[in-house]
């Protein structure tokens, strides 16, 4: 009777790839992995940094737009784009660190993004894309890497509580 007890925690191990890989959809091309879409049920979320043994290096566009659901999103450091409107009306988003692979945060990106409440831009990042964090009402606190050099238009417009940017 000890047989199965041990079982079936490795059958769980062996399964939390695929439920992971669920929550996403996405395509390959040329070697990497592009998360399209997101479809769990919303939370603290976690992107893998592989599927099928392709590393995930981009958020592709409206992946995760008006998922009001979502509260947390851990990206990889594998990912090295966060594309256009990717977080888009995510009004439950409170936290999203990025990690320092990051270098291009597209337009519209986090716009809408009305709970988050504060941002760290790691260096790596060279363009924040416009209207990036547009409308982010309880944005109070931004530090922006030394390594960006290009700030869309708009890029923080509407961020009403925004007192401190370093």
């Amino acid at each position: 009777t000890a047989c199965p007890t041990r079982i079936l925690p490795m059958l769980l191990l062996l399964t939390l790839p695929v439920v992971a890989q669920a929550q996403f959809n996405y395509k390959s091309s040329g070697g990497t992995i592009t998360i399209t879409k997101y479809t769990g049920t919303g939370g603290a979320v976690t992107i893998p940094s592989t599927i099928n043994n392709l590393p995930v290096t981009t958020i592709g566009t409206n992946a995760f737009a008006s998922c009001v659901s979502l509260t947390s999103v851990t990206i990889p450091n594998t990912i090295t784009t966060i594309g256009d409107y990717a977080f888009y009306s995510c009004t439950s988003l409170t936290s999203v660190p990025i990690p320092n692979s990051v270098t291009t945060i597209g337009n519209d990106t986090f716009q809408g993004c009305t709970s988050l409440t504060s941002v760290t831009i790691p260096n790596s990042v060279s363009t924040i894309g416009t209207y990036a964090f547009y409308s982010c009402i309880s944005l109070t606190s931004v530090t922006i890497g030394n390594g960006v050099t290009v700030i869309g238009d708009y890029a923080f417009y509407s961020c009403t509580s925004l007192t401190s940017v370093t």
